[in-house]
């Protein structure tokens, strides 16, 4: 098991962010008029409003909650005096909310989806391996929850921190911190891997686009002149 231990945590989050960005890079270059969110706006209007809103709420929430809460070095956390227990109480406060509204507007998209035959006709594999891959991340993460209320000392927490920050500094011990962590917490990391392996092949390309709108902040306003 130490061996597929390193396999999984400590050389395949490379082969991921590797395919993630690489595979991005091609398809902007040679399939840019497939770079879209595919909208589902003109074949089905309803409900999609609302589920949307949801589920990118909870979806950005849970992602800039995730990087800020991983990647901020445990020191930082030290030195403003946030002990390992009140920052893991808070993120499985923080993450159950953020959870549960993505996980509304993920199933409020989903029935909206099936419930159209004009939708369900429309609707390509990618589509619903984007959709059942995110659906089982989202559940298992909020499952971990209940692992964690277990024993709120942190430790646990600060081990997933370190084995982040060691694979993002290179450093070649990073399994070694996630080795004893809760299988509950293992399937869930290596769902949310594989969710960069099969992002540059699906419609969630398009969340490049949405922070490539920032650029627009520096550009020279239009002047629109009245008839």
């Amino acid at each position: 098991m130490s061996y597929l231990n390193q396999f999984i945590f400590g050389i395949y989050p490379y082969i991921a962010l590797s395919i993630f960005f690489l595979g991005s890079f091609i398809r902007f270059d040679r399939e840019q008029y497939s770079w879209k969110t595919e909208s589902s706006q003109l074949l089905h209007r309803g409900q999609l409003r609302l589920g949307n809103i949801l589920f990118h709420i909870g979806i950005l929430g849970l992602f800039f909650g995730h990087l800020v809460g991983l990647l901020t070095p445990i020191a930082f956390w030290d030195y403003i005096g946030v002990t390992h227990s009140q920052k893991q109480i808070f993120a499985m406060i923080a993450g159950g909310v953020m959870g549960l509204i993505c996980l509304c507007g993920l199933f409020i998209l989903i029935i909206r989806r099936l419930s159209s035959d004009r939708l369900s006709a429309n609707t390509t594999w990618r589509d619903k391996l984007v959709l059942i891959w995110i659906l089982i991340t989202l559940l298992l993460g909020l499952s971990t929850i209940s692992i964690s209320a277990q024993h709120t000392d942190g430790e646990e927490m600060v081990a997933l921190m370190t084995w982040v920050q060691h694979i993002v500094t290179f450093k070649g011990d990073a399994a070694s911190y996630i080795l004893p962590a809760n299988w509950l917490f293992k399937i869930h990391v290596f769902m949310g891997m594989t969710l960069f392996v099969i992002f540059p092949f699906t419609r969630l390309v398009h969340i490049w686009s949405g922070f490539g709108i920032l650029s627009y902040l520096r550009r020279t306003p239009q002047l629109v002149r009245r008839r």
